[in-house]
């Protein structure tokens, strides 16, 4: 059997099990449900969203597979996935560096750590960083052609 049959077959019984697990939860109806959740008890629920966690598992591992088999096959390519890389750390490290954390407490009593508040305040500065390059990159080109014209 070749890749595209067993690809075929493994998301045709994925989606038999999906429908299912649907009418398991279309037949225990929403009083019940929503009765059982009350006392913990997620037993209609639960196989749906195990079955979600494992199709977006086998999703993110097959993306992941092939991604990586397309760059290792070209030098260019992994040169410029590198580069991309480093580019990335340098931006992660310079978030870092400018990034402070103080010792916050949360509110179910527990307390996060200046570390922990450091990474957060990275993780927010990182994104702010990204959002601000992915912009100028946008309107940079746009504006070369405008003084050109």
């Amino acid at each position: 059997m070749n890749l595209e049959k067993l690809t075929r077959i493994g998301c045709i019984a994925l989606g038999v099990v999906g429908v299912i697990f649907l009418a398991i939860v279309f037949a225990s109806g929403d009083d019940s449900i929503k009765m059982a959740a009350a006392s913990g008890n997620y037993g209609a629920i639960t196989p749906i969203i195990i079955l979600s966690q494992i199709i977006l598992l086998i999703a993110i591992i097959v993306t992941l597979i092939f991604s990586l088999r397309g760059i290792a096959k070209d030098k260019a390519k992994m040169k410029n996935a590198l580069k991309s890389a480093g580019l990335f750390l340098v931006v992660v490290i310079i978030a870092f560096l400018f990034s402070s954390g103080v010792e916050t407490p949360m509110r179910d009593g527990k307390v996060l750590s200046a570390f922990n508040s450091k990474l957060v305040g990275t993780g927010i500065r990182v994104f702010y960083i990204l959002s601000i390059i992915a912009i100028g990159l946008m309107v940079l080109p746009g504006i070369k052609n405008s003084i050109k014209k």
